[in-house]
């Protein structure tokens, strides 16, 4: 066998541009099939956290701007009231499989500190939101029931907004600036990735970039009123919250709570100024979705590499064709047709696994290389995954179809007749 394999490296050597060539469609189609399935768990992965983060035994009720009515007597009161009400917070939260309600009033804000500006977003909750979204600190303290109760102009920043409002300052203890009123600063959240927007069901959040103040200094400092003046016209909104966030015990428990929630909400609201979102079904309809992405980038990598196995193929016929003299000889000097069967399928499966590990190189270096140059032109972050138990498979799968491509020129090889063969030109 070692002698076969000398051989057969030997031949290879001798056309080298050939050889190379039809190495080539292996590596392709072996790279293809590591690049496409780590780029593809990685946005699988990021699209399933974004929804398990928000916990499969969560519901979440959001206001939702109505298309806005034209009447005149509309366009006269120049106030749009909408989305979920106090009283829709204490209905919700009085459902008896519901153990955990967090309500939340979210709007954009000019946030100062001396003559720094940062333009983010004031989040008004209770102490309960930092466990149901996942949030570490980084210095300080988050908020307490104590604030709610006292009323108290204190904050919480994310990450971007402590880095940029105050770069190489210790923000605790400082005051910040809201509106009319300063707020004293007793927390900063640590870095968080921003989530990314899953359908048209979950919108991307970016939590980095919030400030967290008590839902009852909200309302007395902030009112329920959304004002907004631009190019001399004035426009208000009267929203209570934007978002009640409800939690059951068990997943059991989901959907029952989603149907008590839709039948109280369709009752006391006559028109479409609200969304239920259920984590549930979009982790299970996110799964399905994925695997069926997965079997896809499967069956595009696996065209690939039979494709590379085609051209092996072909080659290897060529090459029969070419050495006919050569196997008349070898023929009439005692060698066998299993010989001759051997020396073109070791050729073969020698092209297809060099291939296969310099496709496997390849293939886990190009998704590195195609997330650095879309961070870098497009400003866009793309999320890979390696799934170990590719990194096996692939060659292996290379190899198999290195053998099945040298099977039938292997086999014309060693049926030749001798004496045809050594009078071929």
């Amino acid at each position: 066998m070692a002698l076969v394999l000398k051989i057969g490296v030997k031949s290879l050597l001798l056309h080298k541009v050939r050889s190379i060539l039809a190495g080539l469609g292996i590596v392709i189609g072996t790279a293809a099939v590591i690049s496409l399935l780590t780029i593809g768990a990685g946005s699988r992965k990021e699209a399933l956290d974004a929804i398990k983060a928000l916990g499969a035994t969560n519901l979440i009720v959001a206001s939702v701007k109505p298309p806005q009515d034209s009447s005149d007597a509309t366009r006269r009161a120049r106030i749009l009231k909408y989305g979920i009400t106090w009283e829709d917070y204490e209905r919700l939260s009085s459902i008896p499989t519901v153990w955990r309600a967090v309500p939340i009033r979210a709007f954009p804000a000019e946030i100062w500190y001396k003559a720094n500006k940062f333009d983010g977003r004031v989040v008004a909750t209770n102490p309960r939101y930092a466990e149901i979204n996942r949030l570490t600190l980084l210095a300080g303290r988050f908020l307490t029931d104590r604030d709610e109760d006292t009323i108290d102009n204190v904050a919480v920043l994310g990450f971007d907004v402590a880095r940029d409002l105050f770069q190489y300052e210790d923000p605790i203890g400082k005051s910040i600036k809201m509106g009319n009123h300063y707020y004293r600063i007793v927390g900063v959240m640590a870095y968080r990735v921003p989530t990314a927007g899953v359908g048209g069901s979950l919108a991307r959040e970016d939590y980095n970039r919030d400030v967290y103040i008590p839902l009852s200094t909200c309302r007395a400092r902030f009112g329920d009123w959304i004002i907004d003046r631009r190019s001399g016209q004035f426009t208000a909104e009267e929203l209570e919250l934007s978002q009640v966030t409800l939690t059951v015990h068990d997943t059991h428990q989901v959907r029952p709570t989603a149907n008590i929630i839709r039948t109280l909400m369709e009752r006391y609201h006559d028109k479409p100024d609200y969304q239920i979102t259920v984590p549930l079904d979009l982790l299970e309809d996110a799964e399905r979705t994925a695997l069926l992405w997965a079997v896809f980038l499967g069956v595009v990598a696996g065209i690939s590499l039979l494709v590379g196995g085609i051209g092996i193929a072909n080659i290897m016929l060529a090459t029969v064709m070419e050495r006919t003299r050569e196997i008349g000889i070898r023929r009439a000097v005692g060698a066998k047709r299993r010989h001759i069967a051997q020396q073109f399928l070791v050729e073969a499966t020698i092209l297809t696994t060099t291939g296969g590990i310099i496709g496997l190189g390849v293939g886990l270096v190009t998704p590195e290389i195609i997330r650095y140059v879309a961070d870098w032109l497009f400003d866009y972050e793309v999320t890979t995954q390696i799934l170990w138990w590719s990194l096996p498979m692939a060659p292996i799968i290379a190899i198999v179809v290195g053998v099945l491509s040298g099977l039938y020129p292997a086999r014309r090889a060693a049926l030749m007749d001798p004496i045809e063969a050594l009078r071929h030109e």
